[in-house]
């Protein structure tokens, strides 16, 4: 996948947040998930633009389907 910025307002890139679910094995759900990514990277706490976004990236590792 192609480094891209996700979360203008924190300047969060796909990469950190790959990078935020790699660093956590206890990613059973989309919801504890997403806190994880948000703690580590801060996205979605400014304007809320990105939420869907992350979450899409979220749900795309939990099933597998990334590079």
């Amino acid at each position: 996948m192609e480094n891209y910025t996700v979360c203008h307002c924190k300047q969060v890139s796909y990469n950190d947040i790959a990078d935020a679910l790699h660093q956590n094995t206890n990613l059973d759900n989309v919801l504890s998930a997403f806190e994880r990514v948000q703690n580590v990277t801060h996205c979605s706490t400014g304007c809320g633009g990105c939420h869907q976004k992350v979450l899409d990236i979220i749900s795309e590792f939990l099933s597998g389907n990334t590079q």
